[in-house]
This record gives C-alpha cells, sequence and structure tokens, in this order.
C-alpha cells in the first residue's frame, strides 16, 4: 500500500524533528564538554622531576597557591635572562618533554620559571582562558617583585595553548623577547574547522584568538613550528607571524607539534641564535 500525502508529511516531519533534536544535543554536548576538549587539564602531576638541581616556590594566586618549578642556567645563572615558560593542554610542568625544554633553556644560559595553571595537575579551580590569563601574570609579577627581575631579562615563552597564554601576557606587559612554539594564531578558528557544521564561534568561551593581540607585542618574536605538526597546523603559526611586528623570525623545525624540541638537534640552537642577536645571551 502506497502511503498518502499526509503519512509522508508526518514522517518526514518526525524525521526532521528527530535531526534537530540530535543536532541540539550535539551543541549542548560540546558546550557541556568544552573545558574538557581545550584544556584536557586531568592528567595527575606523576613522578619525573628535572636532573638538573631545580627548586619548586608557591605564588600567590588569585585561584590559591600556584607552585611553580625553577631551573636555573648551567653556567652563570645570577647573570643571565628568565625564561617564563607556560605549557601546553592535556601536561603539566612534570611531564616528560616540559622538562626537557627546562633543561635544555637552562644548558643555553637561561634561567627558567615553569608555573602551573589553575585545574592542572590536581589545582584547585577550573581552567578557563581568563583564569590562565590570571595564573600567568601572577607568575610574571613574583619574578618582578620577589625574584626582582627586570623586564629586559625576561622572556615569554609559550607551547600550543601556552603560546595563546605567552601572547595574551606579552600583551599586556614589558618583556625582553617572546618565543612560542606550534602556536595556534586561533583555537576559535581551529575549532570551527574540526566542527564546521557547529557554530563554534557563537558557544566557545575559551576562544584564544591570539591573532587579535599579536600586534601588541612590542618585543622581538620567535616562531618554531613544524610543517609535519597534525595537531596545530603550521599555517596557523605563520598566520600569527605575519599578524606580528618587527623584529620577528619565524624557523621551521621537524618533529611534529609534540617531538620537534627533542628530535630537531636545532631546534635550541635556533632559540640561542635568536636571543644571541638581541643580546640577551652572550
Amino acid at each position: 500500500m502506497v502511503p498518502s500525502f499526509v503519512t509522508m508529511k508526518r514522517l518526514v516531519a518526525g524525521l526532521a524533528i528527530v535531526v534537530i533534536a540530535a543536532y541540539a544535543g550535539a551543541v549542548v554536548w560540546l558546550v557541556s564538554q568544552e573545558t574538557n576538549l581545550v584544556f584536557r587539564a586531568e592528567r595527575p602531576l606523576g613522578d619525573l622531576r628535572p636532573k638538573l638541581p631545580f627548586e619548586e616556590v608557591h605564588i600567590d594566586a588569585e585561584s590559591g597557591v600556584q607552585p611553580a618549578w625553577i631551573v636555573r642556567a648551567t653556567t652563570a645563572p645570577e647573570t643571565r635572562p628568565w625564561v617564563v615558560y607556560f605549557h601546553g593542554n592535556d601536561a603539566n610542568i612534570a611531564t616528560r618533554l616540559n622538562i626537557l625544554h627546562y633543561e635544555q633553556l637552562a644548558k643555553i644560559g637561561l634561567n627558567v620559571i615553569a608555573p602551573e595553571y589553575r585545574g592542572f595537575a590536581g589545582l584547585h579551580g577550573t581552567p578557563s582562558e581568563a583564569g590562565l590569563a590570571r595564573d600567568a601574570r601572577a607568575a610574571y609579577d613574583f619574578l618582578r617583585q620577589q625574584v626582582r627581575v627586570e623586564p629586559r631579562q625576561i622572556v615569554i615563552y609559550g607551547w600550543s595553548l601556552g603560546s595563546a597564554v605567552a601572547v595574551t601576557l606579552a600583551s599586556q606587559v614589558d618583556e625582553a623577547a617572546v618565543v612560542l612554539e606550534g602556536p595556534p594564531a586561533s583555537i576559535v578558528d581551529i575549532g570551527a574547522q574540526r566542527y564546521p557544521f557547529f557554530p563554534i564561534r557563537w558557544i566557545i568561551r575559551n576562544p584564544f584568538e591570539s591573532i587579535a593581540r599579536i600586534s601588541r607585542v612590542g618585543s622581538p618574536l620567535l616562531v618554531l613550528h613544524s610543517p609535519e605538526d597534525a595537531i596545530v597546523p603550521i599555517a596557523e603559526g605563520r598566520r600569527l607571524f605575519e599578524a606580528a611586528s618587527q623584529p620577528k623570525q619565524f624557523v621551521e623545525v621537524t618533529g611534529g607539534h609534540v617531538y620537534a624540541s627533542e628530535k630537531d638537534p636545532r631546534f635550541f640552537a635556533a632559540v640561542a641564535t635568536f636571543l644571541r642577536a638581541h643580546r640577551l645571551l652572550p
């Protein structure tokens, strides 16, 4: 028996209701899961520690006591610049490759302070773009006020999501240089590419649009990015770099988003060369 026109209309209407409900449910899920998708902060601190001598300090931050690790330059630390190092998502200050960064930066002659973010590594609080910006500012203020480091001796370094934190901080304070590794120009744009059928720009609460802030960074900029980066495409790093003011340098490295600092022997040499060019290292 052939369905009547009225029956077909009802079937179509019912299907439309199901599709709309499923779509609305997916949007609600994205909204509810944004913190997990963007930050992935659940990784425990773990037992790894730097092989070089280090100390843990505690910073009074808005969300409570904020731990930070300090690894000093292996030679003449009292005369060397400081790096404020901001890690990415799905990580913490004790993650293996973050520790590798501290040690390699110390070996090229830099003091490193690596603060933890609220909500990461079991800390109190829920991570957010605004919250991480305040945590970063607390670490910078600690370096200025407690360690008494002048801005001309401070380098702001960010990797991945941490690069967005670094750009926000550098757009608000004075520093000697900024180094960005695998930086996204805009987290919201990456989200829109990954979820093209959803109104990401309307629903995201943590857009991390570094491209809107990078022109306010007034110090020399180094961007390190790998063409094999499958997490933050190199086009994102280039777009951010193009929007930045001079002086600036873009260095292509190998190893993808995660392993470039470990696998490319030119990586930290490029950082050292850049800092020497701007008279931050001898």
